[in-house]
């Protein structure tokens, strides 16, 4: 997941283009190929022969129009951007016009990433539902369509959000770390954030050779925290056939500090017991398993609602 090209002053947002070029340059390398979006409708539900690299870009800043899209049309790299309606036409984002125009290229594919890009999970339901059925009517009108997939702002949604995502898109991403494989649920799609911090070339490639952590269910299908569930009892139930479960390790930013939680391990099932209530706005739980040195993962991102 990228958002802004060339805008050094927006480190958190921002890669420069140079590492960009790099980082596609690694993806070949490594020969991968690239996952056109196309891909998701065809083959979801199959069981992955290969790894492929699916490239995201969030909130269609002039950045990139101006600095990456002519190299991703030049060597036509498939992507999904994401589109608040809202901002688009304003100082520093793109217009509809360009929009329609890359659209128009059968490896690109526009997402929907609501209206306004506000914290959502502040909104009653009814606002809620009012931004997206604005963002849904917007791209009806300017684009033609509604997308296909959806992005949540910040990666933040409670479940009654996703229930009402899930009526209007057929697949949803969030900003939690993994790898996609079929068991993910198609409403909480995990990507890996890039910037200028975690953009580096060594961390880059060790992302792209990551394989899934799958998972049967993870508990609480809720992300959204309140007061009285946090910290929140979190089990993740694994499949009978998994081996070296017994190698998984997690980290956890309870207190807004990074350590191991406690883990419990019952056949197979996983009990995570947090040190802390996590503090606002947002818990992270990563986890990894070596599995015969193949690094294996999975991310959970919560969020606590603003009082």
């Amino acid at each position: 997941m990228y958002h802004r090209f060339n805008e050094n002053k927006y480190p958190s947002t921002n890669i420069d283009m140079e590492i960009f070029k790099k980082h596609l340059n690694l993806i070949k390398k490594n020969n991968y190929n690239f996952y056109n979006p196309q891909e998701f409708n065809l083959y979801f539900n199959k069981p992955k022969l290969n790894k492929k690299i699916l490239i995201t870009i969030d909130d269609a800043f002039s950045s990139f129009y101006e600095n990456a899209w002519p190299l991703l049309k030049k060597n036509k790299v498939p992507f999904i951007l994401f589109v608040s309606t809202e901002p688009v036409g304003k100082h520093g984002y793109m217009t509809w016009d360009q929009l329609r125009e890359i659209e128009k290229e059968n490896f690109v594919f526009l997402g929907n990433h609501s209206h306004s890009h506000e914290y959502l999970v502040n909104y009653n339901f009814k606002k809620f539902k009012e931004d997206i059925d604005k963002s849904i009517k917007i791209f009806e009108e300017k684009i033609g369509y509604n997308p296909i997939f959806f992005s949540y702002p910040f990666g933040e949604y409670s479940l009654e959000q996703k229930k009402y995502i899930s009526k209007k898109f057929k697949y949803a991403f969030g900003q939690h770390s993994g790898v996609i494989d079929t068991n993910k649920d198609k409403y909480e799609l995990p990507r890996f954030p890039i910037n200028e911090k975690y953009g580096d070339l060594e961390r880059f490639e060790f992302l792209i050779k990551l394989m899934p952590l799958q998972y049967k269910k993870i508990i609480p299908e809720d992300k959204l925290l309140t007061p009285e569930k946090n910290p929140p009892k979190v089990s993740i139930e694994f499949f009978k056939d998994q081996k070296n479960l017994n190698n998984i390790n997690c980290f956890s930013n309870e207190g807004n500090e990074w350590g191991n939680p406690k883990l419990e391990l019952i056949d197979n099932k996983l009990n995570i017991i947090f040190r802390d209530k996590f503090l606002f706005r947002r818990g992270r739980v990563n986890c990894s398993l070596n599995d015969n040195n193949q690094w294996r993962w999975f991310g959970i991102q919560f969020v606590l609602k603003k009082n």
